[in-house]
């Protein structure tokens, strides 16, 4: 090994490279092989004892009538393995001294974990002038959490949500200062590979949209807000931060970068040709139409009435998520065939749908609720859904 240096990578995938040789964790061998490897690495710079491997290995709930024996049987493997780098290498880098085992932390190393950790370090100590350039070094190593195919073992667990957490802190001290040098095209990209990472986090988005508007690039914008927009609705049942919104909708009103005439914006207003029943709409602008139509019951005093949808299970407990999804879409495709094409309709939570029913007093608009309920019960005989409803008037905006 005087020839050329190890390099470890543990970030986003598990791999070991010797020269032109490298092994990964993407091939067949045990998991508990990988697992073993993993920890004797990480964990290089103490010797470790055998009880510690075998409780690591086989923990608890796992028994071995000879476990002193097994974990002899598992190194074996472990350095076979490491045998395929070329000679016999799997000897070299772990030694056994006195009933424990140790990574030979003497041999040429390189290590993606430490040099990432030591990059976003010397980042943020550094001048302000080099600063962006150090956290871009550290970012290119970051390709994905730390061991992800063992993302469940108990050591691993917050070793990971640190990196994790290193990782997204430096993206957003990064992407200011690309943003303020004007370099709006490499923010996109750092903001479409943080959120690969991290997709729920909801700054990266806002980035990400402002950014592209900053490059012109309206409807990309609106595309990543409403993709975003369904993964925390579908996922956690919330809607965008009003901060968000507030780009979305500047994305909106800049969409037509120049001035368009009477006959383009009515085509763009136009329907589509096949668009029957009830009109479905996102929340937010479910909102503003509830708004314009409580203006106009102030003035003209017809009766409108909103219904709230409620899916449940027999019990009135919530549906697990699974049952709940496929009981939403399927009531959203009643909603939409039952309800005439004036009515607007919209997801207002995880389970549920709020409806704008004009021109119905308290008795029809009960009936609409009622001959969804119906149909549902109909088409859908062995869904453990419920579905309830309570209808109320719309109040003027007086």
């Amino acid at each position: 090994m005087e020839s050329a240096p190890l390099h470890v990578r543990m970030l986003g995938e598990f791999s070991i490279q010797y020269g032109e040789q490298e092994i990964n964790d993407s091939d067949n061998r045990s998991r508990k092989v990988w697992l073993l490897l993993a920890y004797m690495i990480y964990c290089r710079n103490r010797s470790i004892s055998q009880d510690e491997l075998v409780g690591l290995l086989w923990g608890e709930d796992e028994s071995s009538s000879n476990p002193l024996n097994a974990l002899k049987t598992m190194f074996h493997r472990v350095r076979t393995m490491l045998n395929q780098l070329g000679g016999n290498i799997g000897h070299l880098l772990i030694v056994r001294r006195s009933g424990s085992y140790a990574w030979n932390a003497d041999l040429p190393f390189s290590f993606d974990v430490e040099d990432f950790e030591s990059l976003c370090k010397r980042g943020a100590a550094a001048e302000e002038s080099q600063r962006l350039e150090i956290y871009l070094q550290a970012l290119e190593l970051y390709r994905g959490d730390f061991l992800p195919k063992l993302s469940a073992e108990p050591w691993v667990v917050p070793i990971s949500a640190y990196f994790h957490n290193l990782y997204i802190h430096t993206v957003l001290e990064a992407l200011p200062i690309l943003e303020e040098r004007g370099r709006l095209e490499e923010a996109v990209t750092l903001c479409r590979s943080a959120i690969t990472v991290d997709p729920y986090h909801e700054t990266l988005y806002q980035h990400l949209m402002q950014d592209l508007l900053g490059v012109g690039d309206q409807r990309g914008a609106i595309s990543v807000y409403e993709d975003m927009s369904e993964l925390l609705f579908s996922n956690f049942g919330i809607m965008p931060s009003d901060e968000t919104r507030s780009i979305y909708r500047e994305a909106v009103r800049t969409v037509n970068e120049r001035a368009v005439s009477p006959v383009t914006v009515r085509e763009q207003l136009r329907e589509p040709d096949d668009a029957g029943g009830a009109l479905f709409c996102d929340y937010d602008f479910f909102k503003v139409i509830y708004h314009a139509e409580a203006r106009a019951v102030a003035r003209s005093g017809d009766a409108v009435h909103i219904g709230l949808l409620s899916v449940t299970d027999e019990k009135k407990q919530e549906l697990p998520k699974r049952s709940l999804d496929r009981a939403m879409e399927n009531l959203q495709e009643l909603i939409r065939a039952c309800l005439r094409r004036g009515d607007i309709a919209s997801r207002c939570s995880i389970s549920q749908f709020i409806l704008l029913l004009p021109q119905a007093n308290y008795e029809n608009s009960c009936k609409v609720c009622e001959r969804v309920i119906k149909a549902f019960a109909r088409q859908h005989p062995h869904s453990p859904a419920e579905i309830h409803y309570s209808v109320q008037p719309l109040e003027p905006n007086t």
